[in-house]
């Protein structure tokens, strides 16, 4: 054993190094995090006054605007063109800085940081994100075609409800990261999944009895059809964002497509049509759920209530579908008249 000492001291001697070495790594590592965070805060100082700068500039020019010669009000015209450019700039900038949570993480998450700091990172977390919603979706595919085809327990039910309130309640925490990361979700389709978490809370608590039997298998046709409409979403509107990163026309975390190409309207003619029958679907739970509620031995408030969440979700998902519509076959006109 003691012929083992000298080989045993001299491997002490190179971990010591070693570990002196990464002492002086760590000693490094918090001083730059110090200074990032001074250039954090620094930074995020200087955009304020940027915005507070350019909003009285641009407040200043459109008041000076009348009165002055046709040459002049190009200059000022071409500043303000210039001027509305700039809060996406600073939208790109802030999208990498701490910012105070809004008022739903704050309560989920407290003031905790959920700025994530490098592109990257951003792009790891949107992509798990997309692929989680995926996956969900495929699992609550095949359990309510389960409940629907094969099982019939009250229990194996409350089962799939309970994963809809979790999968969407957590969609709602992640898109919440993913807008303080700066993604452009639409507001609608952030307060579909409040209403979605809201209305499968509901169908969880609907105890076992007449009018939940006879309601029970149209729900879960729903929900099948929903999963089978997600999946072609998903692949839809991956397809799209892949062509248009490539093309470099889109943001890292964006999640839907708001530019178009003329390439893409093939895809959304075929997607329209499964869009707008989940949609009257919904209309059709609601007005259904409305009829239960006025029989004389309805006696369960989520009755009701399950048929306004309905009808909230019909005419949210209808109006704003018809408007993304309507912006798409605007851009292709416009991308038509500038090719001639």
């Amino acid at each position: 054993m003691s012929s083992d000492i000298p080989g045993v001291l001299k491997e002490w001697e190179v971990l010591e190094k070693e570990f002196m070495s990464l002492q002086e790594t760590h000693r490094l590592y918090m001083q730059k995090l110090d200074e990032v965070s001074k250039l954090q805060k620094s930074f995020s100082s200087s955009i304020s006054h940027q915005k507070k700068s350019l909003k009285d500039i641009s407040h200043s020019l459109r008041k000076c605007r009348k009165g002055i010669s046709d040459e002049e009000g190009k200059s000022v015209d071409d500043i303000l063109s210039q001027i509305r450019e700039w809060p996406n700039t600073f939208h790109e900038m802030e999208a990498f800085l701490p910012k105070k949570n809004g008022l739903y993480l704050s309560l989920v998450l407290g003031s905790v940081n959920v700025n994530l700091l490098s592109k990257q990172t951003k792009t790891a977390y949107k992509d798990e994100y997309e692929k989680f919603k995926l996956y969900v979706t495929v699992i609550l595919l095949v359990l309510a075609s389960l409940c629907l085809f094969i099982v019939s327990y009250r229990f194996v039910d409350a089962v799939v409800n309970f994963l809809l309130v979790w999968f969407y309640c957590t969609l709602t925490i992640r898109e919440s990261v993913l807008i303080s990361n700066g993604s452009r979700i639409k507001g609608w389709w952030v307060f579909h999944h409040y209403i979605s978490t809201f209305l499968s809370g509901v169908m969880l608590t609907w105890p076992d009895g007449k009018l939940y039997q006879v309601f029970r298998n149209q729900f879960l046709a729903y929900s099948m059809y929903q999963s089978f409409l997600q999946l072609l979403q998903y692949y839809y509107q991956s397809g799209c964002l892949y062509r248009l990163k490539a093309l470099g026309e889109r943001h890292n975390l964006d999640l839907t497509v708001e530019g178009f190409q003329s390439w893409m309207w093939r895809g959304l003619t075929f997607l329209l049509p499964f869009l707008f029958f989940g949609h009257f679907w919904q209309l059709f739970n609601g007005i259904s759920l409305y009829q239960m509620s006025q029989l004389p031995e309805c006696v369960e408030w989520q009755v009701s209530v399950c048929g306004l969440c309905f009808l909230v979700l019909f005419m949210g998902n209808f109006f704003t579908t018809l408007a993304v519509v309507r912006h798409k076959v605007q851009q292709r006109n416009q991308a038509k008249a500038k090719s001639q």
